[in-house]
């Protein structure tokens, strides 16, 4: 409990005044011995010690009403968000705003998205209750703290707007440790805003440990407050593209389409879909029956057909940001890929991997001796298999992924010296083998499951040797024991992937196809993106850089941003689609105990949504304080009625006053 006036509680001592008042009232009578009453005294005893619990209740009665009407007019508040009482406003309070996709979501019933409820939260608890304290807002999509006075700005700020990106929790509250620490400013709290949206929470991130331990260090003793807006959404379905290739067919080229539909309710219903082409719309009525279908659609094209963009859409429901997803196309771009190994049967394997099919000359593979890779141009390869020692010192393979390159490696049984110095001081286990696949991400990235929903049968994959992966920044595989198989590094705007394991029959049984294969060949195709006219990325993953000058958005609004926004762009002849995080469509939510437990024994206060909205968050209580204290003074009046008063009914109480007045004279004759 808090208050809004505080200091009216400097008037609390005034429920000693009527304790002063029966003191001085008792010094008013003094006693007089009188024999003729010596007698009554007995009789009376009784009657005595009621009287004195009486005038005890009376004086209890009066100091409450006093301590009431103080408590009243501080106006107290209740719980809730604004709880801590005399916890004082801090020195400084971090808002940390999930401004993830998700966060456009409605509330059963509720006519604002649930980042506005957050944002009219922080801003009234700001004005009513901290008003001296400084402001500074870090949200999802940028981390990057600002500084925000007055509090209502907070309303309108560039920052606090809509947009399409996901959030990273673990990496958003590290980044208000280190501004923190390296400011040093008072007291602080943080105030944190999220619908508890498991993918973007992250519970199993091993950074949980290490970001509790920063708060947990800092000399202000931070304490949080958590407003989870956890509520089940408004009936909603969401779109997205997840695919969008030209391929040829007998009847010309046609646009192959891999579409996913995600729902909050189960019944059976036809969803209207709108594929827009280049201007063009056309409707698709989808028969669903589940939360989740999948399926795909073509749209033929003509030969003369170089490219253009495209948009599914679904009509307007519970949440907007995901109504909507979009996608781009150019013409055939011939791939091909670099296979640089110290061995000649990983050689011929990573070889057929790029170009399983003869003659198909859209896919080449060029072998690359390791001993002239140094001189090796690699700017023209849309992928790079690496099974040798790396180079130790930087080389034009460092500047090819910096440029927004992909390289792949492959342990070669040897030290590595560049990027993991220390490989050279490990050595090959002696664990008992064979090592067996335990976890990996089938929802995006290389090992996903196939556009028709088919996991890659990873769990059957036999590794009898393996090398350790150092790179743990986003390990996107591990064995059953939690040893890294496969980890993604970025490098400037490309990427490095390692492989714990090499598809060598003494290494493992890789070398099949059944995972090799596809790996390379989604690969392949990502990494020749950047050759052809028609870009794909991530809301919130790093832009392309414009072949000329800037981004220009011409789909759905010209003042979108592709580092935030989903959105169709172009610049000079090369299109770019933004489409939301595929993880933004996974409704799954972190129970609320959970969430806290992530914090460690940090001070934390959680509030969650209630059906009635933001006005529910925080009540005043004078009102209520009003009614104890007229309860007390009816109480109190009651208890000095004259004894025969107290007896009669309320009707009577005048009358009988009326006979008694009369009848004394009678009895004094």
């Amino acid at each position: 409990m808090t208050f809004l006036q505080p200091f009216i509680l400097l008037g609390l001592p005034l429920i000693l005044v009527p304790i002063v008042i029966h003191l001085l009232n008792r010094l008013r009578h003094r006693s007089m011995p009188w024999a003729a009453m010596m007698f009554l005294r007995s009789a009376t005893r009784k009657s005595t010690r009621y009287a004195k619990l009486r005038q005890f209740l009376i004086l209890l009665f009066r100091v409450l009403a006093v301590f009431a009407l103080v408590m009243a007019l501080s106006r107290p508040l209740s719980g809730g968000w604004m709880g801590w009482l005399a916890s004082g406003a801090p020195d400084t309070i971090m808002i940390l705003l999930d401004r993830s996709a998700t966060m456009e979501a409605r509330s059963v019933g509720g006519q604002s998205s649930k980042r506005q409820q957050a944002l009219e939260v922080f801003v009234e608890s700001v004005r009513t209750l901290a008003a001296g304290s400084r402001v500074v807002l870090v949200e999802s999509a940028f981390q990057d703290p600002q500084e925000v006075s007055p509090p209502e700005a907070l309303l309108d700020h560039p920052r606090t707007r809509p947009t399409d990106t996901a959030a990273d929790l673990p990496s958003l509250i590290q980044t208000a440790a280190d501004w923190i620490a390296d400011n040093q400013p008072g007291s602080v709290e943080l105030w944190l805003a999220s619908d508890l949206q498991r993918s973007n929470w992250l519970p199993e991130s091993e950074r949980w440990p290490a970001v509790a331990e920063s708060l947990a260090g800092l000399p202000q003793g931070v304490r949080v407050r958590l407003l989870a807006l956890n509520q089940s959404w408004d009936e909603n379905t969401g779109i997205a593209v997840r695919s969008a290739k030209r391929r040829p067919s007998a009847d010309g080229p046609v646009l192959d389409l891999m579409l996913e539909l995600e729902r909050t309710e189960s019944y059976a219903t036809t969803v209207p879909v709108n594929i827009t082409i280049n201007g063009a719309t056309s409707q698709l009525d989808v028969p669903a029956e589940t939360t989740s279908l999948r399926f795909r659609h073509q749209v033929p094209l003509t030969e003369a057909d170089a490219g253009g963009w495209g948009s599914v859409s679904v009509p307007a429901d519970g949440n907007p940001s995901d109504n909507d997803s979009f996608f781009v196309y150019g013409p055939p771009v011939p791939l091909r890929a670099a296979v640089v190994a110290a061995d000649p049967f990983v050689q011929r394997i990573l070889r057929l991997s790029v170009a399983p099919v003869p003659g198909d000359t859209n896919r080449v593979a060029d072998l690359i001796a390791p001993a002239r890779a140094a001189e090796t141009d690699w700017s023209s390869y849309a992928l790079v298999l690496w099974q040798a020692p790396l180079p130790a010192e930087k080389s034009s393979l460092e500047t090819y992924v910096d440029k927004g390159g992909l390289v792949v490696c492959f342990p070669s049984g040897q030290a590595d010296a560049w990027l993991q110095p220390v490989w050279a001081e490990l050595q090959e286990t002696g664990e008992e083998a064979p090592f067996l696949v335990g976890r990996w991400d089938e929802q995006s990235g290389p090992l996903a499951s196939t556009d028709e929903g088919l996991s890659l049968p990873l769990e059957t994959l036999s590794v009898l040797r393996r090398q350790p992966v150092l790179v743990h920044e986003n390990v996107l595989a591990t064995f059953d024991d939690g040893q890294p198989l496969l980890a993604r590094r970025t490098l400037g705007r490309g990427q490095m992937l390692y492989w714990a394991t090499q598809p060598h029959p003494q290494w493992s049984r890789l070398y099949d196809g059944p995972v090799l294969v596809p790996m390379i060949q989604r690969l392949l195709e990502e990494g020749g993106q950047r050759f052809g006219a028609a870009l794909h990325t991530e809301c919130g993953d790093a832009v392309p850089e414009p072949p000329q000058g800037r981004w220009t958005a011409l789909v759905p609004s010209a003042d979108r941003q592709p580092d935030a926004q989903a959105g169709v762009f172009r610049s000079g002849e090369q299109w770019l689609a933004v489409q939301r995080p595929q993880r933004e469509d996974d409704a799954l939510t972190l129970p609320a105990e959970e969430a806290r437990a992530l914090f460690g024994d940090l001070p934390l206060q959680m509030f969650e949504e209630k059906e009635s909205g933001p006005a529910s968050l925080q009540s005043e209580l004078w009102r209520t304080f009003l009614i104890f204290m007229l309860l007390f003074l009816v109480a109190e009046g009651f208890l000095i009625l004259p004894p025969a008063a107290r007896r009669a009914p309320l009707s009577t109480l005048t009358g009988a006053t009326t006979t008694q007045t009369q009848s004394t004279p009678t009895l004094t004759s």
